[in-house]
């Protein structure tokens, strides 16, 4: 959600902020613009649309500078246009400020600088930010730096901002709390991002800025203060992250690559922690607190959209396995309902981004509860990563497109294997079963590879159902979190209604929606709920509803009784939800595809919500 670019150093400043923009397209936004320093002074540039809407305006200008700030924006305050896209002017043109986040307190602040004479030309709490500093500086005498941090002392809520001046065109001041920022680290020059994507081209050597640090850049040096005026020592880390994981590799879209790119990726997330042939499974992340949550007597698990997907198939898992209770929350509503947390509870929060502020609101309150927090995030060093006490990175490498799609298989992998490492701690797995689960894991990626082979039949399915205005998605046990997936992904990047349930809840109301006109995907694997699906299906073609059955492999019963099926190999059931979301991922894809979306970036939506 929104995106920051800056830099300051000895190159170009307009093109390399330009491509990072683009470089962070992903995150969602509505318009774009950027501020540059030169000789002519403080110029901002700005457009409603995207990037490349700014480009055209930016069109036959001079655009010379070392020095400058962008940002992509998705509208909080005030409507998506030119005025309201960032970069902001303070009152009298010197000072500018990109942010996200949001100011919660603007509106008292802005009131009492409209007393002062103050004019704003925007509805953005983020000009109410920047003319807040200059106000300050103003009255103190302050420098710029105390000023933004006499300022961020008063502000209430989330942000990432950078401020530049015009009365220094070596200086800019970058400050975060609960909205990420990370700093690269070159040959006399800086950059500034919202992730590393617009970083890795020039620098591997990047800072990422706690929660209340301010990073003031000034003459080629970095220095890193507290709000409460502490200096700190810039922690600086190689980010491992490769240019070419973030082009499309010959994808038309990425979303498409990411799908594909899931053998490799579960692969991944496994890859040094397993190895079956020796009944081998070891997460180092988790070392000094397994016996914890094996002796455990409640785990709660907090994510949202996808994660909150992934973190039902845990739910199943872990209760199945290791025998201990698990609750599921929408971590956005956790806090708001004065939960009963304890201090022996394990919470577990998943995110792919690592950044989603609701898990990390989650976080907090969990830990002022004295329960011991467990992370699964893809970024390393983001902020959910430095927030819990334990946890393991998912390792499935940058994911661009929007709707997740290996970070939920990813997740899944990883909770997984965190289940049977507290089942063989608490002893409630034989050594059997769990010898052969690893030895099934390890096959994943093959049976991955295989699905995605026959691509092209669900691309055929796919055309037909293009016309549909709703779907419903249907599952039982692993597979009841796999049709909410489903539904998520065809809703968000087609806009087409859909909506997952228990295939059981059927006959409890959607019955009704059932028709000739009424798509249903069904999950139908051989499993310990197939007889059961079976007759679920059977009501639904008892009243002329159209079926995509998803089915395992050798299937003879159902081919016969459905309109369309779609084989996935044999598994055992516990990983089934592994290799059954993929071709519901290839339908999602090929409908919004042949329906004309933007597959990528898919209106309305962001890749990380770092406000509530």
């Amino acid at each position: 959600m929104c995106g920051i670019v800056a830099y300051v150093g000895h190159r170009e400043a307009c093109p390399l902020i330009l491509k990072g923009l683009r470089r962070l397209e992903y995150r969602g936004y509505d318009s774009a613009g950027l501020a540059l320093l030169n000789g002519d002074g403080l110029k901002i540039y700005k457009k409603k649309g995207k990037v490349s809407d700014l480009e055209q305006e930016l069109s036959g200008k001079d655009l010379h500078a070392t020095i400058g700030i962008g940002h992509t924006r998705w509208a909080t305050h005030g409507a998506p246009n030119d005025v309201n896209s960032h970069p902001h002017y303070s009152n009298d043109r010197r000072l500018a400020i990109i942010h996200n986040g949001i100011i919660e307190n603007y509106a008292t602040i802005k009131q009492n600088l409209v007393r002062k004479g103050h004019e704003f030309r925007s509805e953005t709490d983020s000009e109410v930010l920047i003319q807040f500093i200059e106000n300050i500086r103003k009255e103190t005498g302050c420098s710029l730096e105390e000023a933004v941090r006499l300022a961020l002392q008063e502000v209430v809520g989330a942000y990432a901002i950078v401020v530049i001046s015009a009365d220094d065109p070596t200086q800019l001041i970058a400050a975060r709390k609960g909205s990420p920022l990370v700093i690269g680290v070159g040959d006399d020059e800086y950059f500034f991002a919202s992730d590393a994507t617009p970083i890795i081209e020039y620098t591997k050597d990047v800072v990422y800025l706690n929660d209340y640090e301010i990073a003031v850049v000034r003459d080629g040096a970095l220095r890193i203060i507290t709000l409460e005026n502490a200096q700190t020592t810039p922690y600086i880390q190689k980010v491992e992250l490769e240019l070419e994981a973030i082009e499309k590799g010959g994808f038309d879209h990425f979303m498409m690559k990411e799908i594909f790119e899931q053998p490799r990726s579960i692969a991944d997330s496994m890859r040094g922690r397993v190895r079956a042939e020796d009944g081998h499974l070891q997460l180092g992340g988790l070392r000094d607190y397994l016996d914890q949550l094996a002796a455990s007597k409640r785990i709660v698990i907090v994510g949202c959209g996808t994660s909150w997907h992934a973190g039902l198939v845990a739910e199943y898992i872990f209760e199945e396995l290791a025998r201990i209770p698990v609750e599921v929350e929408y971590a956005s509503e956790f806090r708001y309902r004065n939960p009963i947390i304890q201090e022996r509870d394990i919470v577990i929060a998943i995110s792919q981004s690592g950044e989603t502020a609701d898990t990390l609101a989650a976080i907090e309150l969990a830990k002022s509860k004295g329960a011991t927090i467990f992370g699964v995030c893809n970024v390393v060093g983001s902020s959910i990563a430095r927030a819990t006490h334990a946890g393991a990175y998912t390792h499935a490498g940058p994911e661009i497109g929007v709707a997740s799609t290996k970070a939920f298989t990813a997740q899944v992998t990883v909770l997984t294997l965190m289940a049977l490492a507290a089942a063989l701690r608490a002893g409630t797995i034989s050594d059997t079963l769990f010898r052969q689960l690893l030895a099934e894991l390890e096959r994943i990626p093959a049976l991955v590879e295989k699905v995605l082979q026959d691509a092209e039949k669900v691309k055929e399915i796919s055309y037909i159902f293009t016309y549909a205005k709703n779907f419903i998605y249907l599952g039982r046990g692993l597979n009841f979190p796999v049709a909410l997936e489903g539904a998520l992904k065809l809703k968000e990047i087609s806009y087409i209604h859909a909506e997952g349930y228990p295939a059981a809840e059927m006959k409890h109301g959607p019955i009704a929606l059932i028709d000739e006109d009424m798509p249903v995907v069904v999950i139908a694997t051989k499993d310990s709920s197939y007889e059961k699906i079976v007759s679920n299906i059977q009501e639904v073609k008892a009243r002329k509803g159209r079926v995509i059955a998803v089915v395992t492999e050798g299937d003879t019963l159902l081919p016969g009784m459905v309109d369309f099926v779609i084989e996935i190999p044999k598994v055992h059931e516990i990983l089934v939800p592994l290799i059954s979301v993929i071709p519901l991922q290839l339908l999602s894809y090929y409908i919004a595809v042949m329906r004309g979306r933007n597959v990528d970036q898919p209106r309305n939506l962001a890749k990380s919500v770092t406000v509530e």
